[in-house]
C-alpha cells in the first residue's frame, strides 16, 4: 500500500473510535496521547495498509456512512470454512464493542458471503 493514502473518519469521539479500529485491524496510534480527543491517527505497523485519521466533528451521522471499511478475515477461503472464519472475526469484534447487523451467506461465485457490522459510532462495515 502507498503511504500517500490516508482515510479520514469523522467521529464524535476519536479516542474511542480509533482505539476500536486499532484493536480490530492491529494498527498502532501515532502522535501524542493528549491529541486523541480531537484527532487520532493510526498506521499499519507493517507499513502495508492505509493510514487512518479520526477527527472530531460536532454533527451527527446522517443517513450515509462516514467511512467504508472491509475487514478481510478469510482470504482464499470458501463455503463453510470461509463463514466459520468470518464468524470467529465477528465474535472478536463484538467483544471490542461492534454490533452485528446481518450475515449474508454465499449466494454465488461472485458473492462469497460476508457479515455486516457497525462500529462504536454506528458506521457500517463488512467482514469479508
Amino acid at each position: 500500500m502507498s503511504d500517500r493514502v490516508q482515510v479520514t473518519v469523522d467521529a464524535h469521539d476519536p479516542r474511542t473510535l480509533s482505539s476500536f479500529w486499532s484493536a480490530a485491524l492491529g494498527y498502532v496510534h501515532v502522535g501524542t496521547e493528549d491529541e486523541r480527543d480531537t484527532r487520532a491517527v493510526l498506521e499499519d505497523p507493517g507499513g502495508r495498509g492505509y493510514r487512518l485519521s479520526f477527527r472530531r466533528v460536532p454533527e451527527a451521522e446522517g443517513t450515509e456512512n462516514r467511512l467504508s471499511i472491509a475487514v478481510h478475515a478469510a482470504p482464499g477461503l470458501t463455503g463453510d470454512e470461509r463463514m466459520t472464519a468470518l464468524e470467529a472475526e465477528c465474535k472478536r469484534l463484538l467483544a471490542l464493542g461492534a454490533t452485528r447487523v446481518r450475515r449474508q451467506d454465499p449466494a454465488s461465485a461472485i458473492d462469497a458471503g460476508h457479515i455486516v457490522m457497525t462500529d462504536l459510532e454506528g458506521n457500517e462495515f463488512r467482514i469479508e
